[in-house]
């Protein structure tokens, strides 16, 4: 290892103090992001998810799609780690959400440290160092931190880097041992986010960066390394298998909001300026959004100066890796321009699950996104400070410090804009009010204050500038339907249904509907629907039993009752009560009396148990018996 001044900082010379140094920071950072509390996605997958909410149902909830509710498998969201966190979260501090943010500070800072570690495995200390510390403070991670549920981004960052770093200290031949923890680490950096899938990818480049690598060696490398290959190849067929079985497929059907046009022109023309955003985002990170759909990030219908200008800098900076690549290898206290090279395919291969490239994402662009791809960018500016440094070394520990300073005010600043739905949306609403995300944000405040016509309004122009999006018509709808404006509702849902016939959202709320109207033959028509798609759904069998027994389907009433039951629905007495009438006009007196053993077992109410408890009476059952578990004549 190159030897160093002592007259140079500590933390450029001992490990221990720079990572301590970089955790602080990162704490330090984002502590003012803790009295936060839940805001706009924090709400669905928190506060309104029975499923993380108690001990006894989170095993079932790890096995469902992380988004619940009617869009869950149309999002591609299965995060089981992260659901076990959140539910472990909540058996802690229930809806205490500083406690939330706490954790995500102090995930972020442990975040932080490994980022040092890492990069000390490839860099000079100074230079990982300075790594750490842009790390820490990057505003471009305030809403992976700061939002309660970015801990999805958090965990998966941290389980993916620990891997990285149990590989690098393995040695240059894999061993069980280590292949089998980077397995383990994978599968939990999986679980909390999808876009580890690429930890294969990044084990390649962190070996091909520490090491000359041609085509010649291939065969070599592969007899060296084939256990830790071998133990993510099965680690990944498991997780891919597994999402598959819950979500229907490995990838959302659901492109980004308002950008569906992609899949009908060239993706270039759009992603390009896409590019630049990302080096804009990590270079000068001053001019940040919660929002990047369309009329932020116009879908362009051909080249023009934006996208122009991303395309010159996308290949200009590809030049530049494949010319730094060819200097020496990265290795602990050495520090070398492939830093450079290694910074941009680290940010391309884990960037690419959702950079819409190969497939479409379900954004075009989030912040939140950012925070694994960082690591490399980071390495790259460690290199740099370095590289300044040996020429200017006052000026680039100055600059170092000045550039920290910077990125940490406005990181501080911009924390609580997390704080709760109505900063989050009013915060988005003064950025950018021409968005198609602004316009539907403000359709639901306007609808919330009783203001229809203004939400209306608002609406429309969320659908002319984002178009006829799935998720956005049917969400309206549920609005409208709120509002008993079915006419209008109905509408946009035939509208959505007829779009996308494949997906029960729209039929499902249509059932809802007419349900509300009173009409069971449209009620069963549209559950049935609803069923042919998704079987499982208890809402709808809910319904369909209720249609049923308005036309007099006894039989039938009863069976999709018990199917609703059997799909979830059992916990409330009120299911088992109308199964109890069900059963009784249908001439079946055991399953009603079953049925009614069942409602009595699961009232809590006094006042529900003296009508259960009336009813035994007047069926002509003996009370002394049915106290003792049974009913009998």
């Amino acid at each position: 290892m190159p030897r160093i001044t002592p007259s140079l900082p500590s933390p450029l010379r001992n490990l221990r103090v720079a990572a301590v140094l970089v955790w602080a920071l990162g704490a330090l950072a984002y502590a003012n992001s803790v009295p936060n509390e839940f805001a706009y996605d924090d709400m669905h997958i928190i506060v309104e998810n029975p499923g993380i909410q108690s001990l006894d149902s989170l095993p079932a909830a790890l096995a469902h799609p992380y988004w619940t509710g009617g869009f869950g498998r149309e999002l591609g969201l299965w995060r089981p780690t992260t659901t076990l966190v959140l539910g472990l979260e909540y058996a802690v501090a229930g809806e205490y959400h500083t406690f939330y943010h706490l954790v995500n500070v102090l995930v972020h800072a442990g975040v932080s440290v490994l980022v040092v570690l890492l990069l000390f495995e490839l860099l000079s200390l100074p230079a990982a160092f300075a790594g750490g510390l842009i790390f820490a403070v990057h505003p471009v991670h305030v809403e992976a931190v700061a939002n309660v549920i970015g801990v999805a981004e958090l965990l998966s960052a941290g389980f993916f880097l620990a891997a990285c770093l149990v590989h690098v200290r393995s040695g240059p031949e894999s061993r069980w041992r280590s292949s089998l923890a980077v397995g383990l680490l994978y599968m939990l950096a999986f679980g909390a986010k999808e876009s580890a899938v690429t930890l294969p990818g990044i084990i390649f480049l962190l070996d091909g960066a520490r090491e000359r690598l041609s085509h010649r060696d291939l065969a070599g490398y592969l007899r060296r390394r084939w256990k830790v290959y071998g133990v993510m190849a099965v680690v990944a067929a498991f997780m891919l298998l597994v999402r598959v079985r819950i979500l229907g497929s490995v990838a959302s059907p659901f492109g980004p909001l308002g950008a569906d046009l992609l899949e009908e022109v060239p993706k270039i023309w759009t992603l390009a300026e896409v590019w630049s955003h990302y080096v804009r985002l990590m270079i000068f990170p001053m001019d940040l959004s919660m929002d990047y759909s369309p009329n932020v990030i116009p879908i362009s219908m051909g080249w023009g100066a934006a996208n122009s200008v991303g395309a010159v800098l996308a290949l200009a900076i590809l030049a530049g890796a494949l010319f730094a690549w060819r200097r020496p290898e990265m290795a602990r206290g050495r520090d070398t321009a492939r830093a450079a090279s290694f910074a941009v395919v680290w940010f391309v291969i884990t960037i690419s699950p959702i950079a819409n490239v190969f497939f479409l994402s379900g954004v075009l662009l989030a912040e939140r996104t950012l925070y694994l791809p960082s690591v490399g960018i980071v390495a790259a500016m460690g290199w740099a400070v370095v590289r300044w440094a040996r020429i200017r070394p006052r000026g680039a520990w100055v600059g170092l410090g000045v550039v920290v300073l910077l990125m940490g005010a406005k990181t501080y600043d911009r924390n609580p804009t997390w704080k709760d739905n109505l900063t989050a949306f009013g915060q988005l609403l003064e950025d950018y009010p021409h968005s198609g995300r602004s316009q539907w944000v403000l359709g639901d405040l306007f609808f919330q204050q009783g203001r229809e016509r203004e939400g209306l309004v608002s609406y429309r122009a969320a659908i002319d500038i984002l178009g006829p999006h799935y998720q956005l018509i049917t969400e309206i709808s549920r609005k409208l339907m709120s509002r008993e404006r079915y006419d209008a509702a109905e509408h946009l849902l035939n509208f959505a249904w007829k779009d996308n016939p494949g997906i029960q959202v729209a039929p499902g709320i249509l059932a809802t509907i007419a349900s509300e109207k009173g009409d069971a033959l449209a009620t069963e028509t549209y559950c049935l629907a609803v069923i042919e798609i998704k079987e499982t759904d208890p809402g709808c069998h809910h319904l369909l039993a209720w249609a049923y027994a308005d036309q007099g389907r006894w039989e039938e009433a009863a069976r999709s009752r018990t199917r609703a039951i059997e799909l979830g629905e059992g916990d409330y007495w009120q299911q088992w009560m109308s199964l109890f009438y069900l059963e009784l006009h249908a001439g079946d007196t055991t399953a009603a009396l079953v049925a009614l053993d069942s409602a009595r077992a699961k009232t809590v109410l006094s006042s529900a148990l003296d009508q259960v408890n009336a009813l035994y009476v007047e069926l002509g059952f003996q009370m002394d018996t049915v106290e003792s578990g049974g009913a009998t004549r």
